[in-house]
């Protein structure tokens, strides 16, 4: 329980901090806000696996950084973070050495964050649906629904 507690408000603390760019900077302010990060991550908070996976995503050191940054936006994004779930649909469709391009899955991100509220990936789909890509024809009604869900989204 206690160490519940002190995770918390480590990462409430680290939160906070990571906004001051000069501490960021400083390789033992930035170890030990990562550690915040890290463990409340690991138990399990949705919020602070998406918050510490895009960091990883975009910020680690190495394969295995950005590994870790995938696995922990893959679990936000099961858990309902569609922040999360729109950066793996950006992912899917983009590819990389180890990934290959995968315009089905792409969707299938996107459409959990949709589905989340996300409007950027309700277009996405939209836009997806209507140009078609490899593995996935053409579509315009789908098209059409994300083009209404992504305007009722944004307020449009």
């Amino acid at each position: 329980m206690f160490g519940a507690l002190r995770a918390h408000i480590g990462y409430w603390l680290a939160r906070r901090l990571f906004h001051w760019a000069w501490l960021v900077k400083q390789p033992r302010a930035w170890g030990w806000l990562e550690g915040q990060f890290s463990r409340m991550a690991n138990l399990g908070d949705s919020q602070a696996q998406s918050f510490y996976g895009h960091i990883l995503l975009f910020r680690g050191q190495g394969l295995g950084a950005r590994n870790e940054g995938r696995r922990l936006l893959g679990l936000a994004a099961k858990a309902g973070d569609a922040k999360a779930a729109y950066q793996l649909g950006v992912l899917s469709l983009a590819g990389d050495p180890q990934h290959a391009e995968s315009a089905q899955q792409a969707v299938a991100w996107w459409t959990l964050a949709a589905q989340a509220g996300h409007p950027a990936a309700a277009y996405r789909l939209a836009e997806l649906y209507r140009a078609g890509a490899a593995g996935l024809s053409a579509d315009a009604a789908q098209a059409e629904h994300f083009t209404v869900m992504s305007n009722r989204l944004s307020g449009l």
